[in-house]
């Protein structure tokens, strides 16, 4: 099955075993040497991914993520997942009776809901990511922001961003201080995987939520990734007549953010993913976790899946 999957990958089309069998074998083998000059390239470098979205709760969608970061290690390029939960929290919370509320994307986090989205994160969807991964091939390892130190946190003040004369108080949402990355470095060297939870800590102990795609960019420019990949449920930024906007600079954003075509949800993620750009992450993609194999599709054919960011 190893090589039916790369040859799904490098080519788009559906996985049916009749499409495959139909390949002959010279063109199989010509899909396979197009990766070849990617793997060169990416060899020993850091790929940061933000895992959300449907790719995170559709079953086939979820073996193929794992199947592609299992790949990417055994040819010899570092990924580093971090992942979301919004669902699975919010599922959660309205077990509980809570009602989840959200100013400018952001999670209002009483101390009720903290301790729920630990045990979400930290437990129920780190581990199902962790299990996956592993029984892809991989040996991947659960961690949170308190393991090593990773992340320092404090509260967020969340300015409006139409009167910044007003605060917003989310409650435990956490905007980071510091990310020491050395547990992550320790574990990349041992041919490990690292899955993270998005849960930072503060100076008393507290913990404190903080946004994923926040996490995935500051962590992608502390390890100094080649490429820091953000999963949503979108072909990639759009603009207000829907066409997808392929390659971004740091201008461009600004004008979006001003007109209103970027708000909500995607606010922190391309803001998240500019600070990263401009920090020395080679690229940023934000990609449709939609298209099974879209990571690998991205990171090995010349394919463009998305919108790439970049500082100038």
């Amino acid at each position: 099955m190893r090589h039916n999957l790369r040859l799904t990958v490098f080519t788009g089309w559906p996985a049916s075993m009749t499409d495959l069998l139909s390949i002959a074998p010279r063109d199989k083998a010509e899909i396979l040497a197009q990766a070849l000059p990617y793997i060169r390239k990416f060899h020993g470098k850091t790929m940061v991914i933000k895992y959300g979205g449907n790719a995170m709760t559709d079953p086939a969608l979820q073996a193929d993520f794992a199947e592609d970061v299992v790949l990417l290690k055994l040819v010899g390029m570092n990924p580093v997942v971090v992942h979301g939960g919004g669902p699975q929290i919010e599922t959660a919370l309205n077990r509980l009776g809570k009602k989840g509320e959200f100013i400018q994307g952001m999670r209002v986090t009483d101390a009720e809901t903290m301790e729920v989205v630990e045990w979400v994160l930290a437990g129920e969807v780190q581990q199902d990511i962790v299990g996956l991964i592993n029984q892809a091939g991989g040996k991947a390892v659960g961690l949170t922001g308190r393991d090593g130190g990773m992340i320092r946190a404090q509260k967020l003040k969340l300015v409006d961003t139409k009167d910044p004369s007003i605060e917003h108080d989310v409650g435990q949402v956490g905007d980071i201080v510091t990310i020491d990355p050395s547990v992550v470095k320790a574990l990349q060297d041992d041919a490990f995987i690292p899955v993270i939870s998005p849960i930072g800590f503060g100076e008393n102990n507290e913990s404190y939520n903080i946004n994923a795609d926040v996490v995935a960019s500051k962590l992608a420019t502390v390890l100094q990734a080649e490429k820091l990949m953000l999963l949503t449920n979108t072909p990639g930024v759009l603009d207000k007549a829907g066409n997808l906007l392929t390659d971004l600079t740091a201008r461009e954003i600004d004008a979006l953010f001003a007109d209103g075509t970027i708000s909500g949800g995607m606010l922190p993620k391309i803001a998240g993913a500019l600070d990263a750009a401009k920090a020395g992450v080679h690229a940023v993609h934000i990609i449709d976790g939609r298209v099974p194999h879209a990571m690998l599709l991205e990171i090995l054919t010349d394919q463009a899946y998305g919108t790439m960011i970049r500082s100038h």
